[in-house]
């Protein structure tokens, strides 16, 4: 073997040495967390934060898991009420992971199922109620909508921590009626009190 050969191995083997310790370590912030699989299988709890090595040549591999609070927007919704009217309504769910490995393991991707949950349910609750609870009592549709999602989320290893729903589209005509009955019920009102005026 020559020196140009015995020189080109060495030079071989000292890039693999170097590529296979700068694929072993890994740093996770202090938002994240690390799912680590050991030729496919969980190897333990998550990891992190600071420094993670890892066994190379694609023996270990990771999976980096946020765990701040992710605002998710419930897409508009078509809902019929239980007075069948026909309105479009939009949410927001606040959720975060508490357990990186299930949030990894038992669902393709928890935001995405997440979301999933919410507007399924978002159509499903809505749907029981008439249009005057939906507008007048918003904050205990919110509890009861946060209690069903995060029983659906909680064996992913994700908290829901509120679900809050942002608007109610109404249709014109229902919005130009509302308007009108607000108007007639004021007139009445105004009338009442000139008429109480003009008895004293």
């Amino acid at each position: 073997m020559t020196t140009g050969m015995v020189v080109l191995v060495v030079i071989a083997v000292i890039a693999l040495v170097i590529w296979g310790v700068v694929s072993m370590v890994s740093v996770l912030q202090e938002y994240e967390r690390g799912v680590v699989f050991r030729l496919g299988r969980v190897r333990g709890r998550a990891k992190g934060p600071g420094l993670i090595i890892l066994l190379p040549f694609g023996i270990d591999r990771m999976r980096k898991v946020t765990i701040q609070t992710v605002a998710m927007n419930v897409p508009p919704q078509d809902v019929i009420t239980k007075d069948n009217v026909t309105m479009r309504v939009d949410a927001v769910v606040y959720a975060r992971v508490v357990e990186p490995v299930p949030a990894v393991v038992r669902v393709q991707n928890y935001l995405f199922a997440v979301s999933q949950a919410a507007q399924t349910n978002l159509r499903a609750i809505l749907g029981k109620y008439d249009l005057d609870t939906l507008l007048g009592e918003r904050e205990s549709i919110n509890r009861e909508l946060h209690g069903i999602i995060a029983r659906v989320t909680h064996d992913w290893g994700v908290e829901v921590l509120s679900v809050e729903v942002k608007d109610v589209d109404l249709p014109d005509d229902l919005r130009r009626a509302m308007a009108r009955e607000a108007e007639a019920d004021r007139e009445a009102r105004a009338l009442l009190i000139s008429a109480d005026a003009e008895r004293r």
